[in-house]
């Protein structure tokens, strides 16, 4: 190797910072001219194959050591990532003592306003039934007033809005894009809730109608929430460069459910204000009679409100969200490929097939128990306040269990990018504590709903509520987006939240036909099943590179699986069944760091070739390091070329390419 001294030029760049060497100044550097030292590639790529944060220093790979240096290892990550955090919330005490509050609210209010608002309205419907109830017994308890049919019809619409939107906005949003079906999302959702304050009939059965089709249609905009903010946040924490980042690794479980239990505090704020609406429009007091005015006040005005949120987020999405498809667009682009791509949909169903079983399955088996777990409600009320009919009793009862809900959410958050703990055994432990909390009370019904026992009753409700929420609810909304390809992602996301809300609805089709204790007894069985289905079919992506996942699927798009022998198909990150079927048999570190140098080394030259041809000057992106970008140009033969006539100044004075140059300047040497 040679070392090579650039002579002085004048600048090109002027008030451009453009990495690796930020706004040139004139002054030149010296670099290495020739081949490297195998030192010199081990340095300089070492830290972008071997993070210090996944692998150990000698360059292996956590879940390759045994069990206990397992824990070691990431408990020491933790603890270093820990206190860089607490570092930096004290710093940014110190420089604005809001500004932690700002970071909440930019990294997890913004990402799940959609879901916030969704889960507010949503759990209206079922929070304004008693008060329907009360006010028109003749409509919604003898059905003389309105059909029996229209009035079941009203949840069996929602739901089947929400199942079409789901699978439809998933299709559109691998298609066209995500920002583009955050948008439609926004917008269905602002029509469907003018619809809803605006619903009238000429007699109660005819309200009772229009009530329900907008509730439908307000379902399809809420249906296609849940693809697009579970991918739209994902990707976002992986970002759409080539190398993989520090946030995804460590905390993309966290950035996700952040956004997810946004949902948790819409139906806090819902409660909240259906309490407050009823004190005010019915003369401070929460007791019946309640008046048809007073009911009809409350819930328009209850929709009304969430109506201005969601047209501000119309306003949000489009003119503050350009980049939400940018991770999407840069995959199809490589791929070359436009509109929907089906290739990567059947690929996905012939690899992936176990993972679609996993996600679906537990989340049927996970929307069961949370349409379920209100029976409790009604029973411990009952007993409670023996003919009671005031519904400001049950929704004091809500608000309470919806706290403990939310802790359960943000402890879910807490622990879920916990390597120890993750995805799959959060999800399997959240099951089996549903399974039990509802076993136990099921067959002892008797002696659990008694004054005397009613208070261990109240305690497995809202256990129950917490675990749900600390288990499958959160992780179900995570992996389902986690562990598909980024190309068709939004589609399975979409496909298994169907599955979901079918759960709800077999759960309302059949809770109309069996008494109370027969619920209990029906219900717990899927929380075993979702156990079971998780243990078999869902891999562990918890500390997995997502970036190493569509390398992996970047190899079986071009044919070429067993060629793959990375981390994704380490057998801690591949599923029972992936494993029974020979996914892991490939693993091969070794081979793996190879393939790794060529395949970064190619992606920089296709890069780099792409700018020689354009007619744009030539400035290297920050997808790579500035020490990658000059290993690679002082290993390369790919001519680095500065255009004449630059309009960033007059200094690129000539077409030759720097090597052209380079060998001018070892003969001039020599």
């Amino acid at each position: 190797m040679a070392l090579h001294q650039h002579h002085h030029h004048d600048p090109i760049n002027q008030g451009i910072s453009s990495a690796p060497h930020d706004p040139e100044t004139g002054d030149d550097h010296a670099s290495i001219v020739g081949p490297p030292l195998q030192s010199d590639e081990a340095k300089v790529l070492k830290s972008l194959i071997y993070p210090d944060d996944t692998y150990t220093s000698e360059g292996t790979y956590w879940a390759d050591h045994p069990f206990g240096k397992q824990l070691a290892f990431n408990a020491k990550v933790d603890r270093a990532e820990a206190a860089e955090e607490l570092r930096s919330t004290a710093y940014m005490i110190k420089e604005d003592a809001l500004s932690p509050v700002a970071w909440y609210f930019k990294n997890a209010v913004l990402p799940g306003a959609g879901l916030g608002l969704e889960g507010y309205v949503l759990f209206s419907i079922g929070n304004i039934t008693p008060l329907f109830a009360a006010v028109w017994p003749s409509c919604w308890k003898e059905y003389t007033a309105c059909t029996k049919t229209w009035i079941d019809a009203i949840s069996y619409l929602e739901i089947s809005g929400i199942i079409v939107g789901q699978i439809i906005v998933g299709f559109l949003g691998d298609g066209i894009g995500r920002r583009w079906g955050l948008i439609q999302d926004a917008i269905v959702m602002f029509i469907g809730l003018l619809m809803l304050v605006a619903s009238w009939g000429t007699s109660l059965n005819g309200w009772v109608i229009c009530y329900a089709w907008a509730l439908f249609f307000y379902g399809i905009g809420v249906g296609g929430e849940y693809p697009m903010t579970a991918t739209a946040a994902m990707e976002n924490a992986t970002g759409s460069g080539k190398v993989s980042t520090k946030e995804d690794r460590l905390h993309r479980g966290r950035k996700v459910t952040m956004a997810f239990l946004m949902q948790g505090w819409g139906q806090f704020f819902n409660q909240s204000l259906l309490i407050v609406l009823l004190l005010i429009f019915h003369h401070g007091s929460g007791n019946p009679p309640y008046s048809a005015v007073a009911a009809q006040w409350i819930f328009r005005v209850s929709f009304a409100i969430p109506a201005l949120g969601t047209l501000w987020l119309v306003y949000y999405r489009y003119y503050k969200m350009p980049l939400a498809s940018k991770t999407l667009k840069a995959v199809k682009k490589k791929a070359r490929v436009t509109g929907y791509d089906v290739q990567s949909l059947n690929l996905t169903c012939k690899h992936f097939g176990g993972r679609l079983i996993a996600t679906a399955g537990a989340w049927f088996a996970n929307d069961v128990f949370f349409y379920g777990n209100k029976l409790f409600q009604s029973q411990f009320i009952a007993v409670i306040s023996p003919g009671n009919k005031s519904v400001m009793t049950g929704w004091l009862w809500n608000l309470v269990n919806v706290g403990v809900s939310l802790c359960g959410y943000y402890l879910a958050s807490f622990l879920i990018d916990n390597k120890f703990i993750g995805r799959k055994r959060l999800q399997q432990l959240g099951f089996l504590m549903d399974f039990v909390l509802f076993v136990v009370p099921g067959w002892h019904y008797s002696y659990y709903t008694t004054k005397a026992h009613i208070g261990a009753f109240q305690t497995m409700y809202f256990l129950s509520s917490f675990f749900n929420q600390f288990g499958p609810n959160s992780t179900t909304f995570l992996v389902a987006a986690e562990v598909y390809p980024t190309p068709v992602r939004a589609t399975a996301h979409g496909v298994s939240a169907a599955a979901g809300k079918l759960g709800a609805l077999t759960a309302a089709v059949v809770f109309t036909y069996i008494d109370i204790v027969e619920k209990f007894h029906f219900v717990p069985w899927f929380g075993l099943a979702g156990m079971i289905v998780t243990f078999i079919f869902l891999p562990d992506t918890t500390g997995l590179d997502l970036k190493e996942q569509e390398r992996r699927f970047e190899y079986i798009r071009a044919g070429r699986e067993h060629e793959y022998h990375g981390i994704a198909v380490h057998p801690h990150h591949l599923s029972v069944w992936e494993r029974f079927r020979g996914a892991g048999k490939s693993y091969n570190p070794e081979l793996d760091y190879k393939d790794k140098v060529n395949d970064i080394r190619e992606e920089w030259t296709n890069r780099h070739v792409e700018k020689v041809a354009s007619d744009d000057l030539v400035i290297f992106d920050d997808e790579y390091p500035p020490e990658i970008h000059d290993y690679f140009v002082r290993t390369s033969s790919v001519p680095v070329v500065k255009k004449k006539n630059s309009p960033l100044g007059s200094g690129a004075d000539s077409d030759e390419t720097s090597n052209e140059k380079n060998e001018k300047n070892e003969e001039a040497n020599s």
